[in-house]
């Protein structure tokens, strides 16, 4: 197996384990799954590092250093929202649900409801009410 073949099977592996870790799936047409994963083991192979192919960078060496757009991306860790819609709910939208109000994804494509909200990072894409609830569970429990 050479290079490309091995770094095309981590990031299917990745994205396979994404979408278990955040109950979300990849697009239900392929060939948007293809394109991106295709777009990541590029950048895999030639950066080194999976940086997002949906997005424009005047300087790609200097976008891995920033690692703003590695996969996954900073949107992806805060509020589980996929620009690339690799990762998104099973109409193939991606989670709009956390996303601050001024975000683009709010006014691309409204509110899109996060169908695993038990899944994710716990605590960056939870909406305010349940933090502040573990934050008062935590404040009252004596320490």
């Amino acid at each position: 197996m050479n290079q490309s073949e091995e770094n095309l099977k981590l990031i299917l592996n990745y994205v396979e384990k994404n979408c278990v870790r955040t109950g979300l799936q990849t697009h239900p047409m392929p060939e948007v799954t293809e394109a991106v994963v295709g777009g990541l083991t590029n950048h895999l192979n030639v950066l080194k590092r999976p940086l997002c192919p949906c997005q424009f960078y005047p300087n790609k060496q200097e976008a891995v250093q920033e690692r703003t757009w590695l996969c996954p991306c900073d949107d992806m860790k805060k509020y589980k929202y996929c620009h690339c819609l690799l990762f998104v709910n099973s109409e193939g939208n991606p989670i709009t649900e956390y996303l601050p109000n001024d975000h683009d994804g709010l006014t691309t494509y409204g509110l899109v409801s996060d169908p695993a909200p038990e899944k994710g990072r716990k605590g960056q894409h939870m909406p305010a009410e349940i933090k502040t609830a573990e934050t008062v569970s935590h404040d009252s429990g004596g320490m």
